[in-house]
């Protein structure tokens, strides 16, 4: 972290120290997570959905926090004051902070990178970053850190010899890209697709796309705008950006645009790999296998790819560095093989009807024949699709039909707010032991172990909030543990 004193942040965000503070005092880190908290640390006490961070200043104290942000005075057990900055606001307060340290940072030749779209930013994100450590030290969010808390939190992990600062932009609403690039001014904006994702919070695509925009409509007449031009929503954003424009895509690069990255000869390898020629701005052209799993990858690739480029990295490391590289964040296409037999897929961190659609294609490609006429069985293990509002019903209608015409072999779909997909897949023809609907995880687990054979291959793709994602870790280890305990038995 960029060291502050205490005495400095409480100028930054306005605050006031308390009494027992001494203003010399330097901060080491910053956390909202008291148990993530270490000697010398700042304690974001932010007010949360469920509960108040006040309530956890004791125990960020008893991991090494020696100063607190906080909305108002708390005592210890002892009753004296816990040492703090009092501020109106916690999380606008870290805003501040983050604000302060992205400008000292750029006065010093940071290069600043927003990600935004509706679906990808984690990938691009890993992706850029392992691009641009190739050419100085980077840093990028854990995870998924993309919000007005998770955005600070990553800015907050920079240090003097930051090269590259590579951050993601999510948003709910209007106005919040908007709040978190007046925050650290990027001066490359990616944008990667507008989807549905969110529609029933935003009011409809449209407002996702123009909530989307205001990333670029933030560059500098000097930054660069990266649009997918496969994405009309996207490439109409070149018309409300001061910015100089990049765009990629998939074709012939023959016909891309001025200044664009092309994948062309795409195929997909029997293990589900994008393999393409990679062609750059300068004409340049390379081969390149991502270790990434599913076509709907190769976006995220180019974006990355366009991103490195723009910031001057040279085409031949781009694409060795691309080469073979695959997902460095949890639960996207990410694949294990269990000792049966069985492959686990699991892309259950996020989903709306665009990402489904994607990963379903994927797991019909993996079910192929292969030249011998053998085909592996495939499972689409399927929780809800949140937030699409009063397209709900109709989207995961539209999912069911789509696994049986995929000819996806089995069908799991799990809660109630996903069962329209079990219905329509029975209506489209799948009934029996094809179609399975259980109204919980737990139901699903004990459905799986039974069901799966060595050789099945099992996609669980769902959004964050149905958990699908702990399921698919459960299932990839039960024959494994189910092994280990035979093992010890003999």
């Amino acid at each position: 972290m960029i060291e502050l004193t205490a005495a400095d942040i409480a100028e930054i965000t306005g605050g006031t120290l308390t009494a027992n503070v001494d203003p010399a005092l330097v901060i080491k880190g910053v956390d909202t997570d008291s148990r993530e908290c270490q000697p010398g640390w700042l304690f974001v006490a932010k007010p949360g959905e469920a509960t108040d961070g006040h309530l956890f200043i004791r125990a960020a104290r008893a991991n090494g926090a020696v100063l607190s942000l906080s909305e108002r005075e708390t005592q210890d057990d002892a009753g004296a004051t816990d040492p703090a900055v009092i501020v109106d606001d916690a999380v606008l307060a870290m805003g501040k902070i983050a604000a302060h340290i992205v400008n000292y940072l750029r006065e010093r030749g940071t290069r600043v990178v927003g990600i935004t779209g509706s679906a990808g930013k984690t990938t691009t994100k890993d992706l850029l970053a392992a691009l641009l450590s190739t050419a100085g030290p980077t840093i990028a969010p854990i995870g998924s850190y993309n919000g007005e808390v998770g955005l600070p939190l990553t800015v907050f992990r920079a240090t003097e010899d930051t090269k590259y600062l590579v951050l993601e932009m999510g948003a709910t609403g209007l106005g919040h890209i908007t709040y978190l690039t007046d925050m650290v001014h990027p001066e490359i904006g990616i944008e990667l697709f507008v989807g549905s994702a969110h529609a029933g919070e935003f009011g409809g695509v449209q407002n996702i796309a123009i909530a989307k925009r205001e990333l670029v409509e933030a560059l500098p007449a000097s930054g660069t705008a990266i649009l997918n031009r496969d994405d009309a929503n996207v490439i109409a954003m070149k018309e409300h950006t001061a910015a100089h424009v990049m765009t990629f895509g998939v074709g012939n690069p023959h016909d891309a645009p001025e200044n664009s990255l092309t994948a062309s000869e795409l195929e997909i390898t029997s293990d589900g790999h994008p393999s393409f020629e990679l062609t750059f701005p300068d004409a340049t052209s390379y081969h390149v296998t991502s270790g990434l799993m599913g076509r709907h990858h190769v976006g995220n690739i180019l974006a990355a790819a366009s991103g490195a480029y723009a910031l001057g990295v040279e085409p031949s490391v781009i694409a060795e560095t691309l080469d073979g590289l695959g997902a460095a964040s949890r639960w996207r296409m990410e694949r294990i093989e269990r000792a049966d037999g069985v492959s686990i897929i699991n892309d259950a961190y996020n989903a709306n009807p665009e990402s489904m659609r994607a990963a379903l294609r994927t797991l019909a490609e993996l079910g192929v024949p292969d030249e011998n006429g053998n085909a592996r069985r495939t499972w689409a293990v399927l929780g809800e699709m949140l937030e699409l509002g009063e397209d709900s019903v109709l989207e995961h209608d539209m999912l069911g039909r789509l696994v049986v015409r995929m000819n996806i072999k089995k069908l799991v779909v799990i809660g109630a707010g996903a069962k329209a997909a079990f219905n329509s897949a029975v209506l489209e023809g799948s009934w029996g032991d094809e179609a399975y609907f259980v109204n919980d995880v737990e139901e699903a687990e004990a459905l799986l172990a039974e069901k799966l054979e060595p050789g099945d291959i099992v996609l669980f793709k769902s959004s964050n909030g149905a958990g699908l994602r702990y399921l698919g870790d459960r299932i990839a280890s039960l024959k494994n543990e189910t092994n280990d305990s035979e093992e010890a038995r003999s």
